[in-house]
């Protein structure tokens, strides 16, 4: 079970946003390679890392704070966020991100994400971000009227090697991660599912670990690690002991 510590990039910032909304950012550290250091020394063990004007423009915006994280930290690192063609896809690998994750292509283009999964078997995850139940695109600018099951369901064979699901109603909120639907999720399809959105404590930390949680990879904080709500010493001890 993986704790990813998450990166948001608005403007080359390490930012958090409230269910998505870029009006909604509070600035958590100017110099993001510092913070990904910071997560790598607290014992991390895989970084999450989201370009947000990447996400609205259709094509990488922060790639050069991607680049400075890179070059200072060892552990792997997932990014997503303006991933929309193959070449993107390709580019970002031959750097060093160890698994692209692509969002909204998934939607509207199926077959990218097969090929790219195929091309570079486990470097491809698939972002899955709904509201009420259906899928939004273009950096949660645009609900489309597909389920993260519907879409899930598309690349089954395809050899993706997670589904990132997040509950935009609670992202950034620290209201608690919705586990009732993740696990639904996870139960549904045999491609391993990470929890997003709204880990707000330890307690979430307890719910990913019982044993209902069994087929998720893990779950993804935000900002309760930057609020100091959650622990990271705590956290991943608790996680060492359920291994």
């Amino acid at each position: 079970m993986i704790l990813f510590p998450a990166i948001d990039l608005k403007n080359g910032q390490c930012v958090r946003l409230e269910q998505g909304d870029m009006a909604r950012a509070t600035v958590f550290n100017l110099d993001p390679a510092a913070q990904a250091r910071d997560f790598e020394k607290q014992g991390f063990e895989y970084l999450h890392v989201v370009d947000l004007d990447g996400a609205f423009a259709g094509k990488p915006v922060n790639a050069q704070a991607v680049e400075e994280m890179l070059k200072v930290i060892k552990m792997p690192v997932q990014l997503g966020g303006g991933i929309r063609d193959l070449k993107t896809v390709e580019a970002w690998l031959a750097k060093g991100i160890t698994r692209v994750i692509i969002g909204t292509a998934a939607v509207r283009d199926p077959a990218l994400v097969k090929e790219a999964a195929k091309k570079f078997p486990g470097k491809v995850a698939v972002g899955l971000d709904a509201r009420d139940g259906k899928v939004a695109v273009e950096g949660w600018a645009e609900t489309s009227t597909v389920t993260a099951l519907e879409i899930a369901q598309r690349f089954e064979d395809a050899g993706v090697a997670a589904i990132i699901f997040t509950d935009i109603a609670r992202d950034g909120l620290l209201k608690g991660i919705n586990w009732d639907a993740t696990i639904a999720l996870a139960d549904s399809i045999s491609i391993p599912v990470i929890a997003s959105g709204g880990l707000a404590s330890i307690d979430d930390i307890k719910a990913m670990l019982e044993p209902r949680a069994a087929k998720l990879e893990g779950a993804i904080s935000g900002r309760a690690l930057y609020d100091g709500r959650i622990d990271p010493t705590a956290a991943l001890k608790l996680i060492k002991q359920a291994a």
